[in-house]
């Protein structure tokens, strides 16, 4: 590469780097994985280094990333928050060392190795022992002040605790990362996926971008995480440990949530070895982790060893390869949600990946497969987003033959051929005809479902020979079929049709929560449901509701319920065909039930919060549901200091072992009937 050819590649990886940093850090909508983002950062790099004549500037390989945003105040770090140097390659972790064995003149450094989680960097101001303020980090000199959403973190101590030997500081500014757990992630995404809506595509942006949402009552919709492990300014340091090790347990014996799991090593082999250990242990975590944070232990050492102008020389990001397949799309289907998105799904020749054999995985968008250029009959790159999700990131174009043509997305719904449309301000799809055979199907079997009205018999394929007949057009058309007609369904039906009609009149009578979540209002999941079917009673008082029933003096009505779900019930209703369905309901003869909220039945659940894992031998997850809140204890989706017990059993997952790192109780259902005061 000559000199001219460098000056041009420059220019184009600048301009290439800032629009990825763009989508990472401001919209928290990232195109390329971090590792191909880390790739191009590498060239630049590389390049400047080998011409630094031509490395005068700005550039992105001497800046922390802005993750400022419109909407927030700004707040100016007492002390600069730096980003991470960081490698893939065991050869430069060790050279990570030998640089610093020449820097400091001595070779027994010892360090700390931390899980690297995937989150947005974070930093808490404590004054006095009280939280004041959260800044992200932005440029490093200053970042958004997001103390409001913040807040809605319950593990975030307003104040810390006074078990330490170590006094508490008059200003200290403590760093970390918010983030997501994985099984909240993927709870989010199950009532996007019962919705309609576009899935999120991994933990991180999610939580980014919950936190940079403007009002607070949203970002507490969703159950975001903090882990803290980092010291910027401190005034005054007397007393503080000289450590990092010792750092990560005052930090724990003030009340902050910390790492779970660190490793203590000296030199490079055992460093390289607790690397490796923790890449084998990482998918017990509740939460994703992408890498592993190298640091001196020594905190003289490390103000010893300094920074460079964007991170500081004592620490080492080494960061987990994906773990990506190669494999043949053979081609592309479309799945039509109950709300009507369309969502391109790719049929793959089947594949081993981190475990599991994939043979689909989710596309995303129709702006997805132009942005990537796949084609069917290409071989791509297949990740697991987030641990959870198998995604196509990416083509090897190198294989592709003449054959391979670009993909053409449907200008009509596959179901019904209805031509589809794209609202203003969305990348989804969708099609708009109410009587789409697909979104009839989907919005009757949800509302049949065992998490809405709960009919019984009334499964899948049931509902297909419904909807096929033409019998059923709307959810009200259940309550309208009749013995003569289901007997034509076919020989030997008698009994089974009479159980199905029995479930449809007895669904008539269930909780009024069931048919507000069976309903299908964007955003209201069974929580929120039951909720409304508290405040307002009857279907049609729901349906009735003014803005000032949810919001009043800018502030919720309804815990748990911000503007974002609000208007998404307004809006809902506002449709007429939305209202007059609510009036067929009670014409059929629907009349929901609010059962009375009982009080506490044990003074063991009174204000317990319980945590269900694995399959139970008697109870279901319902019925153990029911059982805890009507004794006067809550149910929780994650395992936090904050929760009481852990009720497990078989099969139980990482909510056991995150239970059993935090010293949670566990119990099982005998104890749990014990509890309440039930036995057998």
């Amino acid at each position: 590469m000559d000199r001219t050819e460098a000056q041009a590649r420059i220019a184009s990886l600048r301009t290439v780097i800032a629009r990825h940093d763009e989508l990472y850090y401001r919209r928290a909508q990232p195109e390329i994985t971090d590792f191909e983002y880390d790739r191009l950062k590498r060239e630049l790099a590389e390049i400047e280094s080998r011409m630094p004549e031509l490395a005068g500037g700005e550039s992105p390989t001497d800046q922390v990333g802005d993750d400022r945003t419109e909407g927030f105040a700004t707040y100016r770090h007492r002390e600069r928050m730096m980003s991470l140097d960081n490698t893939y390659s065991e050869a430069e972790l060790r050279e990570f060392h030998n640089r610093l064995v020449r820097l400091l003149g001595r070779d027994d450094l010892t360090y700390v190795v931390e899980p690297k989680i995937d989150g947005l960097a974070v930093s808490l101001t404590y004054e006095k022992g009280k939280f004041t303020r959260a800044v992200t980090r932005g440029n490093g000199v200053e970042g958004d002040d997001i103390t409001a959403n913040a807040l809605t973190i319950r593990s975030i101590p307003k104040t810390l605790k006074h078990t330490s030997g170590a006094p508490i500081p008059a200003v200290i500014e403590i760093r970390g990362e918010i983030y997501l757990t994985l099984a909240e992630f993927k709870r989010i995404n199950q009532q996007r996926e019962e919705a309609g809506e576009v899935l999120y595509a991994n933990p991180r942006n999610l939580a980014a971008g919950t936190i940079k949402q403007l009002d607070p009552r949203e970002v507490a919709q969703r159950k975001l995480e903090i882990v803290l492990y980092g010291l910027g300014y401190c005034e005054p340091m007397t007393g503080l440990p000289g450590s990092q090790h010792d750092y990560h347990q005052l930090l724990k014996d003030w009340g902050l949530p910390g790492q779970e799991r660190l490793w203590k090593t000296v030199g490079p082999d055992q460093t390289w070895k607790a690397v490796q250990e923790l890449d084998q242990v990482r998918s017990s975590f509740a939460y994703a982790t992408d890498g592993a944070v190298v640091k001196l232990d020594s905190i003289g050492l490390q103000r010893e060893a300094g920074a460079t102008s964007k991170a500081p020389r004592w620490a080492m990001a080494y960061k987990f390869a994906p773990e990506r397949a190669e494999t043949r799309l053979n081609a592309i289907t479309i799945q039509v949600g109950r709300t009507g998105v369309l969502t391109p799904v790719a049929e793959l020749e089947p594949v081993r990946l981190a475990g599991t054999t994939v043979a689909r995985a989710t596309l995303h968008n129709r702006d997805e497969i132009g942005r990537k250029d796949i084609r069917v009959g290409d071989f791509v790159y297949v990740e697991k987003a987030g641990e959870i999700i198998p995604a196509v990131i990416g083509v090897n174009t190198a294989r592709r033959t003449p054959e391979c043509v670009p993909y053409v997305f449907p200008s009509t719904c596959p179901a019904c051929g209805t031509p589809v449309v794209q609202l203003e301000g969305e990348v989804a799809v969708r099609c708009p005809n109410d009587e789409c055979p697909v979104k009839v199907r989907r919005r009757v079997t949800h509302f049949a479902s065992k998490a809405c009205v709960d009919i019984d018999g009334l499964g899948v394929a049931m509902v297909d020979a419904l909807v096929e007949k033409g019998w059923v057009k709307s959810v009200a058309d259940l309550y309208r079929l009749r013995r003569e007609n289901l007997l034509t369904l076919g020989k030997n039906v008698a009994k089974s049709m009479d159980n199905l009609l029995a479930g449809i009149e007895a669904s008539k009578q269930a909780e009024l929560w069931r048919f507000v979540h069976g309903l299908g209002i964007p955003h209201v999941g069974a929580a929120a449901a039951k909720d409304l079917a508290q405040k307002f009673g009857t279907l049609e008082a729901l349906a009735e509701a003014k803005y000032e029933d949810f919001i009043a003096d800018k502030r919720s009505v309804i815990e748990g319920i911000g503007e974002t779900m609000a208007l998404a019930i307004l809006d809902h209703f506002n449709n007429p065909k939305n209202r007059a369905l609510v009036q067929e309901l009670i014409s059929l003869g629907v009349k929901p039930t609010v059962p009375v909220k009982r009080e506490a039945t044990s003074a063991a659940l009174a204000g317990k919060t319980f945590v269900l894992t694995g399959t139970l031998p008697a109870l279901s997850r319902d019925e153990a549901t029911a059982m805890i809140e009507g004794a006067g204890g809550k149910v929780s989706g994650s395992v936090s200091k904050k929760t009481h017990y852990v009720l497990a059993g078989e099969e139980a997952g990482s909510k056991l072992e995150k239970a059993k790192s935090l010293g949670v109780p566990v119990i099982d259902e005998a104890e749990f009937r014990r509890m309440v005061g039930q036995s057998g």
